[in-house]
């Protein structure tokens, strides 16, 4: 059986943090279908849907075979090296040096960026609004699963066997879906 305990923490970190993930790439199509319309940006989305499944599906295997600590050395210097980075810029901001982020005025000039080459209402291929969601939703999911390859950790079942299962699909419930499947594959010896 599972020890809960010194699993929960762990799912829910990741869930939590996987979450943020998905908000912020719903965030993305929102504003583009919004702006650009929304059959190309539905369009976009499913693609990208599409590719990082496949991606998943074809390179979790091979993310098992590296051993998972390795996994989480990596991708946690990559989070400090990022950590630093806004750090710095955080740094500079309070001092003065560096202007505040004007939220207002970077979507104001995004969305003037989009609607520059607006599409004529006919065309329902918008290779602007297809790639923008695309790329958003590609990479929020990849960094879903390196979220749950940095949080994860591998659980030991009560037949003593250590269990580690390979990145699962990347989504909001990611989580969860690990923490049945850690479930499913751990015999109960009651």
């Amino acid at each position: 059986m599972i020890d809960w305990i010194h699993t929960w923490p762990h799912v829910t970190a990741a869930f939590l943090a996987s979450l943020v993930e998905f908000i912020e790439a719903l965030t993305i199509v929102l504003a583009v279908g919004s702006v650009r319309g929304w059959r190309p940006a539905l369009l976009g989305t499913g693609g990208g849907l599409v590719t990082l499944g496949a991606l998943v599906a074809i390179l979790g295997r091979a993310l098992g075979a590296i051993p998972l600590w390795m996994l989480q050395l990596v991708i946690g210097f990559l989070l400090l090296l990022f950590g630093l980075s806004w750090l710095r810029k955080a740094v500079l901001r309070a001092a003065g040096l560096l202007p505040l982020h004007d939220e207002a005025e970077a979507y104001r000039g995004t969305t003037k960026a989009l609607r520059r080459n607006e599409p004529a209402p006919a065309i329902w291929w918008d290779p602007i609004a297809i790639a923008t969601t695309f790329k958003a939703v590609v990479l929020e999911g990849i960094e879903v699963v390196f979220i749950v390859i940095a949080v994860g950790r591998p659980v030991r079942c009560s037949s003593r066997r250590l269990l580690e299962l390979p990145p699962p699909a990347s989504s909001s419930c990611s989580s969860v879906w690990h923490c049945v499947a850690r479930w499913r594959v751990c015999p109960r010896t009651s």
